[in-house]
């Protein structure tokens, strides 16, 4: 075997891999098996998120491939409409160039593409890297030709049905990029502020009302006052007018549901241009929306709706925060200011900008969700397709049965600009083409027109939620369109439910009559070893490339797989990676023992004629592990899978098997050394074809040191998925070879405990044995003596004074340590450590059972408390049931 580092032989294996074509669909006839990956940012580097998400996606489709299916993994990535066009006009700064402005439209974007030709596949080089079986030959890119061609095409028939328009609403506006962003592209965090409490005087004189405001700039936009309907204390001011101080303006106060009674005053300042919830009341009570800012959230007051404000050029042009500051100056010179509370309050920023998000009143372009919705809601209800783990239907639903118009409209430049052309007196053209736009120009007005096209871009969730049929060839009726969709399970995170599986959902039943998916994995987040979620300021995060690195990708992949339990976040240690690494060196160490017993050159093995109990035992160890492999896949049970292949080969081939096959191969019988010698052959195949998903490179490499002479594939990637027969199980080699692990656990367990040291051969006694056991004992006996350290073994039915007794099926097995230790020291060690142990164990408590800790604590310190506390006890029963022992 090569002494090579893992890095360098995973290299050379997936450019193998790539290079003879292995991931390419089309290579067999079997049933499709499709998978779309959630395309990462072109701008993107490899993250945890990213290496947890694609090791799952591989290791279904490296099952499925060697299960005969025509598998196509689709691989492409995603435009990134603001973090592209930072990216590269962050270069043009840099590099001292004309701004994006100066430059103009056309230059820019050219800019973009040359650094994405040059700079733009680093992630999908991360993802080779990470051994991820990609139909790299179908690679697609959200703006490449066809994929802008269905944009277009779904952009112009949405609107054509009437379920894209647009509109005049609120959105999450960034001042700082001067555009509109979604909710996922908002972070919002906690500031300590005030919340200022303004009275506002009656308009017939008779007293004021007091609001509560946390951004008291907007107060020159109110054009509402709103209470409760079933407040007593205002009932008979609604319908009345109050004078907006400042400003002069009258406004109504009007009954809403909205207004809590429970909340401050229970009266409730309305400013429906900028606040979303204020925006709905406004609209259910009529009310004007004044926008007061322009688009660099700076003072922007229109003379019609502020005619009666003194001053009004001095505010013109205020930044916001300014702002703030002098209308809080003004109302406490006219004597309204009510008091000023501290208070803390999540305020939403921009994730890339840092900014302060503005609720801002502006024209985009919308698409009616709630229509497209309802066919998505009910698909899901109805199971054709399903959520996995299925808690995450309720998300789905709370979502898509409230769900707003969804803004498709960007103010950049980079992204698929907007099909809409408009002529003089504002009249919109929508089209596939300028030449359509101005034929339909020409037709309504009678003569050729000159026409001004949209300036803004679409959205990337727009493009990304046809990525499912788009990147099957549609809308051309494609051969693989008609293969692979739908496909067959979507894996991502819960955080994308909304703004990608959703618009999928929804476009692939609009424009397919089918759903994308009839499964989508849910998968957790990848935390801190501690429970923490990974940030960049806690200086927490994990570089998953720098683990591949330096434990191998398998390692790595091994261990994100193993755990991944369904609802469970992911707590990541380095040590966890270690250890899966020295599960690769384990195997290959059994690797090299089969070689040097020349295993590899026995012949083949027919399961069906093994006549050894352990090698029937094997043949059953596998059929177990196989089928025990293959339900938990199917299930997306992915750490149980891992659990079941991580203890066929460490317990029961690396360990148990070989252990037992010791003496057979040292043996001088040549018929029973040749049928172990090919079993072990047989073994291990199958234990590579079986690991091979979760960790494709070790495998590989050993593969092609030990593959058959015989197999007609070149790789293991290509072999088939291991099928043995259930009738070949034999029952009575199991329990034969299972009591034998059964006894020496048990004589290992108990020397563990009572601290006998490694070396001490110790006695052993048997009592209460049946005529099987003795046999088995007489067969076994050079084996149980080598491998629990014993010196002798004896069968009668007394024990000497201070003996340690377990049970192993109707037998007692019992130890004599007196000779090997000191009972009454040993004794008092396990009282002193049980002591230490409950000290541990009631402080630990103590906390977890204040609520004052409870509340005040982080989450993840109050998980890691309760993982100890999980810890100590463990420990703890294992010291009395050692204590118990020796009493």
């Amino acid at each position: 075997m090569s002494d090579t580092s893992p890095a360098d032989i995973e290299k050379r294996l997936y450019a193998e891999w790539e290079e003879q074509g292995c991931f390419e669909a089309g290579r067999v006839d079997g049933d499709p098996y499709t998978i779309v990956i959630p395309p990462p940012n072109v701008t993107g580097n490899l993250h945890m998120g990213h290496a947890l998400n694609n090791t799952l996606q591989d290791i279904l489709c490296r099952f499925e491939r060697m299960r005969g299916r025509d598998v196509l993994w689709q691989p492409g990535t995603d435009h990134a409409g603001i973090a592209t066009q930072m990216v590269v006009e962050r270069q043009l700064a840099e590099a001292g160039e004309p701004s994006r402005r100066d430059m103009g439209r056309q230059a820019f974007l050219e800019r973009v593409w040359q650094w994405k030709e040059e700079s733009g596949s680093t992630i999908t080089q991360q993802l080779r890297r990470l051994g991820a079986s990609c139909d790299w030959s179908r690679e697609r890119f959200t703006m490449d030709e066809g994929l802008s061609k269905a944009v277009l095409k779904v952009f112009v028939t949405l609107h054509q049905q009437g379920l894209i328009y647009k509109d005049k609403r609120l959105v999450n506006w960034d001042p700082k990029l001067l555009t509109a962003i979604s909710d996922l592209e908002v972070v919002q965090k906690e500031v300590n502020s005030h919340l200022w409490h303004f009275n506002y005087p009656l308009e017939d004189g008779a007293g004021h009302i007091t609001v509560a405001t946390t951004r008291p700039e907007t107060m020159l936009g109110d054009t509402g006052v709103a209470v409760h309907p079933d407040d007593e204390r205002y009932a008979d001011l609604v319908g009345k007018n109050v004078i907006l101080p400042i400003v002069g303006r009258k406004i109504p106060i009007v009954a809403d549901s909205y207004a809590d009674p429970e909340q401050g005053s229970g009266a409730v300042k309305i400013t429906p241009a900028h606040d979303f919830n204020d925006f709905e009341v406004g609209r259910r009570c009529n009310l004007n929306s004044v926008n007061i800012l322009d688009k660099t959230a700076c003072i922007e007051l229109n003379e019609d709706d502020f005619s009666d404000m003194e001053s009004l050029d001095s505010w013109q042009g205020l930044e916001r925060f300014e702002a703030r500051k002098r209308v809080i100056d003004e109302i406490t010179e006219l004597g309204l200011l009510d008091k000023i509370e501290d208070n803390t309050h999540m305020v939403p920023f921009g994730d890339r900008s840092d900014v302060v998000i503005e609720p801002w009143l502006t024209d985009q372009w919308y698409v009616d969700a709630a229509t497209l919705a309802k066919p998505a809601i009910e698909a899901v209800k109805s199971g054709q397709t399903k959520f996995v783990p299925a808690n995450w239907e309720k998300t789905y639903f709370d979502w898509m049965e409230n769900i707003q118009p969804w803004c498709i409209s960007r103010q950049l430049w980079w992204g698929h600009q907007i099909p809409a052309w408009y002529g003089p007196d504002g009249e919109v053209f929508v089209a596939e083409s300028e030449q359509d736009a101005y034929a339909a120009a020409k037709t309504h007005y009678g003569h050729d027109t000159e026409l001004t096209r949209d300036e803004d871009v679409l959205d990337t969730w727009f493009s990304s939620a046809l990525w499912p049929f788009s990147t099957l060839g549609w809308p051309d009726d494609t051969s693989e369109l008609h293969k692979h969709y739908k496909t067959d399970v979507l894996v991502t995170g819960f955080d994308i439910i909304f703004f990608w599986v959703a618009r999928m959902m929804m476009m692939g039943l609009h424009f397919k009559q089918e759903v994308p998916f009839h499964t989508v994995y849910i998968h957790a987040l990848v935390r801190d070893e501690k429970g923490a979620k990974m940030s960049k300021s806690k200086g927490n995060v994990i570089d998953p490339l720098e683990l591949a690195d330096k434990y191998s990708a398998d390692a790595l992949r091994f261990t994100l797989s193993a755990m991944a339990a369904m609802g469970r976040d992911i707590k990541l240690s380095e040590s966890r990676v270690e250890g899966y690494r020295n599960f690769a060196t384990k195997l290959r160490n059994a690797t090299r023992f089969c070689e040097i017993n020349e295993c590899f050159t026995a012949g083949a093995f027919n399961p069906a004629e093994a006549t050894l109990p352990l090698t029937q035992w094997l043949v059953g160890e596998t059929y177990r592990a196989t089928e025990a492999i293959t339900a938990s896949l199917e299930a997306y049970r992915f750490n149980d899978a891992s659990t079941s292949v991580y203890q066929f080969i460490w317990d029961g081939f690396c360990d148990w098997f070989i252990e037992l096959a010791k003496p057979i191969l040292q043996g001088d019988d040549e018929a029973t050394k040749i049928e172990t010698q090919a079993a072990a052959q047989w073994g291990l195949q199958n234990a590579l074809k079986l690991l091979h998903p979760f960790m494709p490179y070790v495998t590989e490499e050993l593969w092609q040191e030990i593959k058959p002479a015989d197999t007609g594939t070149k790789f293991l990637m290509l072999e088939n998925w291991p099928q043995i027969p259930e009738n070949l199980m034999n029952k009575d080699a199991d329990a034969e070879i299972n009591w034998v692990i059964k006894a020496i656990t048990g004589i290992r367990s108990v020397r563990s405990e009572m601290n006998v040291p490694a070396g001490a051969k110790i006695p052993l006694i048997v009592s209460g044995s049946n005529e099987l056991t003795q046999q088995r004992i007489v067969r076994h006996n050079d084996v149980l003596k080598r491998l629990a350290r014993l010196d002798t073994i004896t069968v009668q039915n007394d024990f000497p004074e201070g003996s340690i007794q377990s049970i192993v099926e109707e037998a007692v097995f019992a130890i004599h340590l007196n000779e090997v230790i000191d009972v009454t020291a040993e004794t008092d060690r396990l009282k002193k450590e049980i002591t230490k142990v409950e000290k541990e164990i009631s402080k630990i408590s103590g906390k977890l059972n204040n609520q004052g800790f409870l509340e005040k604590a982080p989450d993840a310190v109050i998980q890691e408390n309760k993982s100890r506390l999980q810890d100590e006890q463990s420990k703890l029963e294992k010291l009395e049931t050692a204590l118990d022992r020796l009493s």
